[in-house]
Protein backbone atom coordinates (compact mmCIF):
# COMPACT_ATOMS: atom_id res chain seq x y z
CA UNK A 1 0.00 0.00 0.00
CA UNK A 2 0.97 3.34 -0.73
CA UNK A 3 3.09 5.06 2.29
CA UNK A 4 3.06 2.06 3.98
CA UNK A 5 -0.71 1.81 4.63
CA UNK A 6 -1.54 -1.23 7.18
CA UNK A 7 -3.76 -3.26 5.45
CA UNK A 8 -6.84 -4.86 7.29
CA UNK A 9 -7.06 -8.25 6.68
CA UNK A 10 -10.36 -10.24 7.25
CA UNK A 11 -10.09 -14.28 7.95
CA UNK A 12 -13.52 -15.92 7.10
CA UNK A 13 -13.70 -19.44 8.60
CA UNK A 14 -17.18 -20.51 6.06
CA UNK A 15 -19.24 -23.69 5.79
CA UNK A 16 -20.24 -24.84 2.53
CA UNK A 17 -23.17 -22.34 1.17
CA UNK A 18 -23.26 -19.67 3.50
CA UNK A 19 -24.78 -16.57 1.68
CA UNK A 20 -22.75 -13.17 1.20
CA UNK A 21 -25.35 -11.92 3.33
CA UNK A 22 -24.46 -14.12 6.22
CA UNK A 23 -20.76 -13.16 5.32
CA UNK A 24 -21.24 -9.57 5.46
CA UNK A 25 -22.77 -9.65 8.58
CA UNK A 26 -20.51 -11.42 10.54
CA UNK A 27 -17.56 -9.23 8.81
CA UNK A 28 -19.02 -5.92 9.48
CA UNK A 29 -19.77 -7.30 13.23
CA UNK A 30 -16.08 -7.78 13.46
CA UNK A 31 -14.96 -4.61 12.07
CA UNK A 32 -17.36 -2.67 14.33
CA UNK A 33 -15.69 -4.74 17.27
CA UNK A 34 -12.30 -3.96 16.60
CA UNK A 35 -13.56 -0.02 16.19
CA UNK A 36 -11.86 -0.01 12.44
CA UNK A 37 -13.22 1.34 9.17
CA UNK A 38 -10.96 -0.07 6.67
CA UNK A 39 -9.99 1.93 3.51
CA UNK A 40 -7.96 -1.66 2.59
CA UNK A 41 -9.42 -4.55 3.15
CA UNK A 42 -8.17 -8.19 2.03
CA UNK A 43 -9.90 -11.51 2.74
CA UNK A 44 -8.23 -14.80 3.53
CA UNK A 45 -9.39 -18.11 3.67
CA UNK A 46 -8.68 -21.68 3.35
CA UNK A 47 -8.31 -22.44 -0.03
CA UNK A 48 -10.71 -25.41 0.22
CA UNK A 49 -13.18 -22.47 0.88
CA UNK A 50 -12.28 -20.11 -1.39
CA UNK A 51 -14.82 -20.31 -4.80
CA UNK A 52 -17.39 -20.51 -2.47
CA UNK A 53 -19.86 -18.09 -4.31
CA UNK A 54 -20.76 -16.35 -1.24
CA UNK A 55 -17.52 -15.08 -0.48
CA UNK A 56 -16.23 -14.72 -3.88
CA UNK A 57 -19.35 -12.44 -3.77
CA UNK A 58 -18.30 -10.42 -0.49
CA UNK A 59 -14.55 -10.01 -2.34
CA UNK A 60 -16.49 -8.27 -5.01
CA UNK A 61 -19.20 -6.42 -2.99
CA UNK A 62 -16.21 -4.78 -0.93
CA UNK A 63 -13.97 -4.56 -3.48
CA UNK A 64 -11.61 -7.07 -1.62
CA UNK A 65 -8.49 -9.15 -2.89
CA UNK A 66 -9.55 -12.49 -1.69
CA UNK A 67 -6.13 -14.84 -0.48
CA UNK A 68 -6.17 -18.18 -0.31
CA UNK A 69 -4.44 -19.74 2.55
CA UNK A 70 -3.28 -23.72 1.70
CA UNK A 71 -5.33 -25.82 4.46
CA UNK A 72 -1.35 -27.12 5.65
CA UNK A 73 -0.27 -23.40 6.12
CA UNK A 74 -2.42 -22.75 8.89
CA UNK A 75 -0.31 -25.03 11.17
CA UNK A 76 2.05 -22.80 11.56
CA UNK A 77 -0.08 -20.33 12.68
CA UNK A 78 -1.88 -22.08 15.72
CA UNK A 79 0.65 -20.24 18.43
CA UNK A 80 -0.60 -16.70 17.68
CA UNK A 81 -4.38 -18.15 17.67
CA UNK A 82 -6.26 -16.14 20.38
CA UNK A 83 -9.21 -19.39 20.66
CA UNK A 84 -9.79 -22.59 20.02
CA UNK A 85 -12.28 -24.59 18.64
CA UNK A 86 -11.33 -28.34 18.97
CA UNK A 87 -14.11 -29.22 15.85
CA UNK A 88 -11.83 -27.02 14.07
CA UNK A 89 -8.62 -28.20 15.47
CA UNK A 90 -9.46 -32.03 14.87
CA UNK A 91 -9.49 -31.31 10.67
CA UNK A 92 -7.32 -28.80 9.96
CA UNK A 93 -4.76 -29.06 12.77
CA UNK A 94 -5.08 -25.30 14.13
CA UNK A 95 -7.52 -23.71 16.67
CA UNK A 96 -8.79 -21.16 14.32
CA UNK A 97 -9.30 -20.72 10.70
CA UNK A 98 -10.39 -17.16 10.55
CA UNK A 99 -7.54 -16.55 13.30
CA UNK A 100 -4.63 -18.21 11.34
CA UNK A 101 -5.82 -16.97 7.59
CA UNK A 102 -5.73 -13.54 9.04
CA UNK A 103 -2.48 -13.80 10.43
CA UNK A 104 -1.18 -15.74 7.34
CA UNK A 105 -2.40 -13.44 4.36
CA UNK A 106 -1.28 -10.57 6.67
CA UNK A 107 2.08 -11.08 6.23
CA UNK A 108 4.91 -11.51 8.81
CA UNK A 109 4.53 -9.41 11.99
CA UNK A 110 1.40 -8.44 11.89
CA UNK A 111 -0.98 -8.86 14.81
CA UNK A 112 -4.30 -9.87 15.66
CA UNK A 113 -6.93 -6.83 16.00
CA UNK A 114 -10.40 -8.84 16.55
CA UNK A 115 -10.11 -12.62 17.89
CA UNK A 116 -12.38 -14.68 16.03
CA UNK A 117 -16.38 -14.08 16.52
CA UNK A 118 -18.83 -17.01 15.21
CA UNK A 119 -22.14 -16.48 13.95
CA UNK A 120 -24.35 -19.66 12.78
CA UNK A 121 -22.15 -19.98 9.50
CA UNK A 122 -19.23 -17.97 9.85
CA UNK A 123 -16.53 -16.94 11.43
CA UNK A 124 -14.21 -14.11 11.40
CA UNK A 125 -10.81 -12.98 12.97
CA UNK A 126 -8.88 -9.52 11.94
CA UNK A 127 -5.05 -9.14 11.51
CA UNK A 128 -3.17 -5.76 10.39
CA UNK A 129 -0.53 -5.92 8.46
CA UNK A 130 2.26 -3.79 9.24
CA UNK A 131 4.04 -4.38 5.68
Amino acid sequence: MAGGEAVIVAGIGLRPGTSEVDILACLDQALRQAGVAPTALRLATIASRSREAGLLATARSRNAELVAIPDEALKGYEAACATRSTRIASLYGVGSVAEAAALAAAGPGSVLIQPRIATARVTCALARSTS
